[in-house]
């Protein structure tokens, strides 16, 4: 099962917030957890608390445990900016994008293996009604007899031989 959660107009920059979510991607959820407890990022917190939340999606709606939850994948698109206009020398303006980020996370949880009971098969003579349908085999595609691939190769080689000696 996967679990999506989502956190829209971070105000950090995509690029900054990209070298955090690179670290964390296909680790387990503890391992992650330390990961971004110890990193001295300020794009690790935001990401922590959108981790936390994930993992609690998938342990009140779906029932999973967090041991077996593992990141599948995490994206990192560009929000809006906002544009600002700083004062420069000789009276001139430059615009300053303050750009934002939208942080997509998919966990994934290991499926537990179901055990398959054996249905008794049924005997020979509790047979249905309806007929068993035949299996169809390859269809053979039809050769030519030998008598036309004979023809055949005798006009190719005429037709070889005209054009040498047209080249001539």
């Amino acid at each position: 099962m996967e679990v999506i959660a989502k956190l829209k107009y971070l105000r950090i920059a995509p690029r900054k917030v990209r070298l955090v979510a690179d670290l964390i991607r296909g680790k387990k959820i503890k391992e992650a957890q330390m990961l971004l407890d110890f990193s001295q990022k300020k794009a690790t917190r935001p990401l922590r608390k959108l981790l936390d939340s994930a993992v609690a999606n998938a342990k009140n709606n779906l029932k999973l445990e967090e041991k077996d939850l593992y990141i599948l994948k995490i994206a990192v698109d560009e929000g809006p900016k906002l544009k600002r206009w700083r004062p420069r020398a000789r009276g001139r303006a430059t615009e300053i994008q303050k750009k934002s980020s939208h942080i997509t996370l998919v966990l994934k949880g290991k499926k537990k293996k179901m055990v398959k009971e054996k249905v008794p098969k049924a005997k020979p003579e509790e047979k249905s009604e309806r007929p068993e349908k035949k299996l169809r085999t390859k269809t053979k595609i039809p050769r030519l007899k030998k008598e036309k691939r004979i023809k055949l190769k005798l006009k190719k080689k005429d037709l070889k031989g005209i054009f040498k000696k047209q080249a001539r």
